[in-house]
């Protein structure tokens, strides 16, 4: 064992996720590298030193630079805005850094092609931050796919949705402006990080993107609230994806169905230790989906808890990357998603914004 100083840019609700992640996964895991918690920074000098007293970290910064140039600091978690994704990550791979970046990779898909530039150029460690496909059930749902046991796939419906923006009297915010705080620039990577995983690339699509509630208390919106996209994947399967801030009564709707010759698959992020299968076989009168709850023999699960249908939560997603980020450190391989992972998440974006303002069907490729 031997120990690896992190540094953590932001300190607020993902930055403390990550500061309790890398605390924990030495425990969790066993894991070759334990990690110190070095530094953290954030938007001013008395928030980092509270970040930095509640977390445990040695140090705090309001300085961005100066964390990533610090010795003790050899690994950096970006958890701050998208638009200080690129120049933070740049610096790093620049000084030599690993980096594990919160998703979306970047605030544009030009950041992301450039961020992805920079960690392949550094062949340093490098991770994009898609946390709820790695449940133990999403992954099950994944090898479950990948061994054929639902069949050939045909259909994919996945969303995204939640209604923290569903009251329209609920003031502006930061959440109302800037097109990477929409729902298309928050909520959206989630849903196609998990069709990218479960199906595979998406080949052409159609979209439509918009604002409901145009004006709010305090302010103009100056980005959309919903989403829908529907798409071919390369493997010939048919796709609908949805992405809501103001689906009422959705608290967190990351949800999809996979649709195959031989089975189905149904998952829904609110009760996210349960996974429906149905298996095509057997007598007519006793089919049905059976409700499958996590326990031991599901991936990643046993490090958490020795009993089935106990659970795993929010955090323990967190861990479970915290635990793969070390591992590419440590081993100098590439561990899923990487940068260009999170660039494919950009690129699909990008090219539903196009197919929504052209209003056609566009290449993925394209873009």
């Amino acid at each position: 064992m031997r120990e690896i100083g992190i540094g953590i840019v932001g300190g607020g609700y993902m930055g403390k996720a990550h500061a309790v992640a890398m605390a924990a996964v030495g425990a969790v895991f066993a894991t070759t590298l334990r990690p110190r918690l070095e530094m953290v920074c954030a938007t001013s000098e008395a928030s980092a030193e509270r970040y930095r007293a509640a977390y445990g970290f040695a140090r705090a910064t309001a300085d961005w630079r100066a964390l990533v140039a610090d010795p003790r600091v050899e690994a950096v978690i970006i958890a701050s805005p998208q638009e200080t994704h690129r120049p933070i990550a740049e610096a790093a791979f620049a000084a030599g850094k690993p980096v594990f970046c919160e998703k979306p990779l970047g605030a544009s898909l030009e950041d992301s092609r450039a961020m992805v530039a920079a960690a392949e150029r550094s062949g340093l460690a490098n991770m994009t931050g898609f946390n709820y496909i790695r449940t133990p059930a999403s992954q099950f749902a994944r090898a479950l796919v990948r061994e054929g046991a639902i069949g050939r796939v045909t259909w994919f419906r996945g969303e995204h949705c939640e209604d923290f923006l569903a009251d329209p009297e609920r003031p502006a915010n930061w959440r109302t402006t800037g097109e990477a705080n929409g729902t298309m620039g928050d909520l959206a990577p989630h849903m196609i990080n998990a069709a990218l995983a479960l199906i595979g690339p998406v080949e052409r699509l159609i979209a439509e993107i918009e604002t409901v509630h145009h004006d709010r208390p305090g302010g103009r919106v100056g980005n959309d609230d919903q989403a829908q996209m529907m798409c071919r994947f390369a493997s010939g399967a048919m796709g609908h994806l949805h992405f809501s801030r103001i689906a009422t009564g959705r608290k967190m709707g990351y949800a999809y169905e996979i649709t195959g010759t031989r089975g189905a698959i149904r998952f829904d992020q609110e009760d996210q230790n349960a996974l429906w299968l149905y298996r095509a076989e057997g007598p007519e009168a006793t089919r049905g989906f059976a409700k499958i709850l996590t326990g031991p023999a599901h991936p990643d699960y046993l490090a958490f808890c020795q009993g089935p249908g106990h659970g795993t939560g929010y955090q323990d997603q967190i861990i479970i990357e915290a635990r793969d980020f070390l591992r590419a450190i440590e081993t100098g391989e590439p561990v899923w998603p990487t940068f260009r992972d999170g660039l494919e998440v950009s690129r699909i974006v990008a090219a539903a914004r196009a197919a929504a303002a052209e209003r056609r069907w566009v290449e993925v490729a394209d873009f």
